[in-house]
């Protein structure tokens, strides 16, 4: 699944002359036996540290001193890109590996919510030491909290009873349930209106034309028109790529997740009518690590495909993330494409002109692309026609916390959350009273239910300091505190800054100190919210104050 018509950077012709430390001749033998025929391009440095990682549980200083020669590579760019990410246990000499089993709790807020400490607690107490056990970022499988994952093996509502039988089997793999197969896909029509559009039978003016009166927008939580994305990639020089972006790290968010699960050939054919009406070269797919699931789909699914294609298909090249919240942002991500750290670029250019290989990039949500069939079907009108109180579209809410019914819910673009909770989520649960929600997130910011009535959608929510982003609804009731949600998300925006940043890698530290004491500094915690807002780089370090302006705006009684 690798592409081949745009050229990328190899690792250079420096082998024998790169200095560093010597490399032993089992190691090299090693790694040039578990990358067999794999090229050694530089941007492949990422997906050959998960081989390292995946068949020796870490990755070992003299395996990745090893790479770097077979890369051609120096041993300190190797060693900076593989301790970047969470997922590469990179082990120095001397030192112990981990355990054979990893087990993660996940701590983030709808796990927290959920008991997600205590269970972490009672976890470490009985596993023993066989079993390394650890704290983790969002998995994105709010609906299910808490959360533990058993290697790759999620546990939902997970206890102490159901992991331990699940360690002592070393059942470590994600389960596959049933969804929409390629074939099955093609027997109700799927790929037929890509097949016309590779057939000449549709045109690329009309279908730009119905993506814009469609009023769909980038859903990954930018919001940017998608049809005008389409025409201003398409209107730079070629060769253009695609990026699809899957990572959903945002705490709150699973959407993506729950669509491929169930059906993962609707984004895929919406991906084929945009690279031939944008005129793509290559389809590239950035999956986050966390689902390993979704992975095993998309490579089983892809080879059908490719085995059987419809119509011409360009190359679509699957990538691996390694588990770095900041490689949802897109210029991360493209950055992890081709096998580097996941900082974000500073702008312009926009990757839109300069993006992927250095190449204009159209850049994308999957569930963008997951409504291009269907508008491309009903017509620009039936997506728009949707909506409620003055807006266009659906929306795909990914919604958690104390309420009956978690789960993603499709629903009308502008619907408020007193309506979503009541109409799609059955309610609060039992003993709890609506009391807080964050619309967008950890970085969407925390309103009070006394203004649960205002529409949900891109630009409704930004005058009060907060905004939907990619639609993570999370529900707080009395039996919980803003300032404590505040607390969580900024001990997550602390532990996944990429540190380029000055203001946002020391910020929210700071931050977090100050809001873990009694009483909050406001004039401190504003000073602090003004600099990474106005000197940060990309949109982790610019909303990471929206949670603190919205507990000190609205929530004033909780922290004096």
């Amino acid at each position: 699944m690798e592409g081949g018509i745009v050229k990328r950077k190899s690792g250079g012709d420096a082998r024998g002359k790169l200095k560093g430390r010597a490399v032993e001749p089992q190691a090299l033998a090693e790694i040039k036996a578990l990358l067999g025929n794999e090229p050694r391009r530089r941007d492949l440095l990422i997906e050959h540290l998960h081989r390292i990682q995946d068949r020796y549980g870490h990755i070992a200083a003299r395996h990745l001193v090893a790479l770097a020669r077979e890369m051609d590579l120096a041993t300190a760019e190797v060693y900076e890109v593989a301790t970047f990410y969470h997922h590469f246990d990179v082990i120095k000499e001397g030192d112990a590996p981990p355990p054979p089993v990893t087990v993660r709790v996940c701590d983030s807020l709808s796990c927290e919510l959920a008991g997600a400490h205590e269970l972490l607690a009672k976890l470490k107490d009985t596993l023993g030491a066989g079993v390394r056990v650890v704290p983790a970022p969002c998995v994105g499988r709010c609906e299910q909290a808490p959360v533990a994952v058993v290697g790759k093996n999620p546990v939902a509502q997970a206890t102490a009873d159901k992991v331990r039988p699940l360690v002592a089997a070393k059942q470590t793999q994600c389960p596959v349930a049933r969804y929409v197969t390629y074939a099955e896909y093609r027997k109700s029509g799927g790929y037929a209106i890509a097949a016309e559009c590779l057939a000449g039978g549709r045109d690329a003016e009309a279908i730009m034309k119905t993506m814009e009166d469609s009023a769909l927008r980038g859903l990954g939580g930018a919001g940017f028109p998608a049809g005008r994305k389409w025409r201003i990639v398409r209107a730079e020089k070629a060769p253009r790529l695609l990026a699809i972006n899957i990572d959903e790290g945002e705490p709150g968010t699973f959407k993506d997740r729950y669509y491929l699960e169930r059906d993962p050939h609707r984004f895929l054919e919406g991906a084929i009518i945009a690279a031939w009406t944008v005129q793509i070269a290559e389809i590239y797919i950035y999956l986050r690590d966390e689902y390993a699931g979704c992975r095993e789909i998309l490579e089983r699914e892809l080879r059908a495909l490719q085995a059987d294609p419809p119509c011409p298909l360009p190359p679509i090249v699957l990538r691996r993330g390694a588990g770095a919240y900041i490689c949802g942002e897109e210029s991360a991500m493209i950055e992890s494409i081709e096998g580097k750290r996941g900082m974000p670029r500073l702008r312009p250019p926009y990757v839109a002109q300069v993006g992927l290989f250095g190449y204009p990039t159209l850049e994308h949500n999957m569930e963008t692309l997951h409504w291009v069939r269907e508008i491309l079907e009903k017509g620009a009108d039936w997506f728009a026609s949707h909506g409620r109180h003055g807006r266009k579209g659906l929306r795909s809410f990914s919604v958690s916390g104390r309420v009956k019914k978690p789960g993603v819910h499709l629903a009308p673009a502008g619907i408020t959350v007193k309506e979503l909770i009541d109409e799609y989520c059955g309610g609060m649960l039992p003993g709890h009273r609506f009391y807080a929600y964050l619309p967008g997130g950890a970085s969407g910011g925390i309103l009070p239910a006394a203004m649960g009535d205002i529409p949900l959608d891109f630009d409704t929510l930004n005058q009060y300091g907060c905004f939907i982003g990619s639609a993570a609804v999370m529900i707080l009731s009395d039996q919980d505190r803003a300032r404590a949600a505040a607390a969580n998300v900024m001990k997550f925006f602390s532990e996944e800054s990429c540190g380029q940043c000055t203001p946002c890698r020391v910020g929210t530290a700071k931050a977090l100190a100050l809001m873990e004491k009694p009483g909050w500094d406001q004039g401190l915690l504003e000073e602090l919210a003004v600099a990474m807002a106005d000197a940060s780089i990309c949109g982790l370090g610019q909303a990471a104050p929206n949670p603190i302006r919205c507990v000190v705006k609205y929530f004033p009684k909780e922290i004096e």
